[in-house]
């Protein structure tokens, strides 16, 4: 849509969680995702590939239709932003089959010149791994299938079995291109001008489930909701707070980070910056609250609605 600013809607979210997202294990042992820093730590993380699976289960968006194309699992041809949410913001690569949805219109040269022809869109919306701010320690959780093996005749089949467990806050950037949403060049879809109130819905939609976010991993459900979020509609498509949430002590956020950060944006006026916060889980709220004049993550996550609502009326 031509009159549609080209502004970028920024949030990074600080989260606690325990033990969430696991790699590929060794023996009968569990391996916890990390990353090693020159500080000789190793902190744990959260795919963005796990998040993203987890924001689209809760939100019922893991339906758009799927096919093998070769040995590769790929959303159909016919797959469009207009009926999928999930392709809309997240991006597709399609491969159109081969003796399939041959165009009539076309002559046989021509249809069998486009088999195996690709769609590729990017993501519109974008999220960085959930970093642990604290540092892991190598905890071991041991278990075994007792309750089963005790059953058996001869209780037997007992297994035992070893899980890395970190408990820790998490960090993550989420960035949306606003101007890109519903709109695809490749099956000349373009919502924000047929329809932007769909547009307004799945990114609203998108807000509600980064507020409630939670994973369902290994018969638990962790809790991913934010306990502090920054961010805002920006004048630039930036993850300004990217790498910048940090705790200079033990659940002590580190504030004067933050606030040099917000100083830079407010010296070149490029948006309005909202602030949420959980002041009970941090040991300096007040200085949260009286810094960063925080407000609470609903009133964030309002008035961060709010301004998508303001962003696309203006572009209609």
């Amino acid at each position: 849509m031509e009159n549609m600013k080209n502004k970028g809607l920024t949030l990074s979210i600080i989260f606690e969680a325990d033990s969430a997202n696991y790699g590929e294990g060794y023996g009968n042992v569990s391996a916890l995702k990390r990353i090693s820093r020159a500080d000789g730590n190793s902190y744990t993380y959260i795919s963005r590939q796990a998040l993203i699976f987890s924001l689209k289960n809760n939100l019922g968006w893991l339906n758009t239709k799927a096919a093998a194309q070769g040995k590769v699992a790929q959303y159909t041809w016919d797959s469009n932003i207009k009926e999928s949410p999930e392709i809309d913001l997240f991006g597709y690569m399609k491969t159109k089959p081969k003796g399939k949805n041959e165009d009539k219109s076309k002559s046989k040269t021509e249809n069998e010149s486009e088999k195996g022809k690709q769609k590729i869109r990017a993501a519109v919306v974008r999220f960085s791994n959930a970093i642990s701010l604290e540092n892991y320690n190598g905890d071991m959780e041991f278990g075994t299938n007792l309750s089963l093996a005790n059953r058996t005749e001869n209780k037997e089949g007992l297994l035992p079995y070893n899980a890395e467990i970190h408990k820790s806050y998490y960090a993550y950037t989420v960035t949306v291109d606003l101007d890109l949403v519903g709109v695809d060049e490749n099956d000349g879809i373009d919502l924000q001008k047929d329809n932007i109130q769909e547009c307004k819905d799945r990114i609203i939609k998108l807000l509600e489930g980064i507020e409630f976010l939670h994973r369902d991993i290994k018969a638990d459900s962790k809790n991913m909701n934010p306990i502090f979020a920054i961010g805002g509609i920006y004048n630039i498509k930036n993850p300004f707070f990217a790498n910048r949430l940090e705790l200079s002590e033990y659940k002590k956020l580190n504030v004067p980070l933050i606030k040099e950060i917000l100083n830079s944006i407010d010296s070149k006026n490029m948006g309005e910056t909202y602030i949420g916060c959980l002041l009970e889980k941090f040991s300096n709220g007040e200085e949260i609250k009286s810094e960063l004049k925080s407000e609470s993550i609903v009133d964030f996550f309002d008035k961060l609605t709010k301004e998508v609502n303001n962003y696309y009326d203006a572009g209609n």
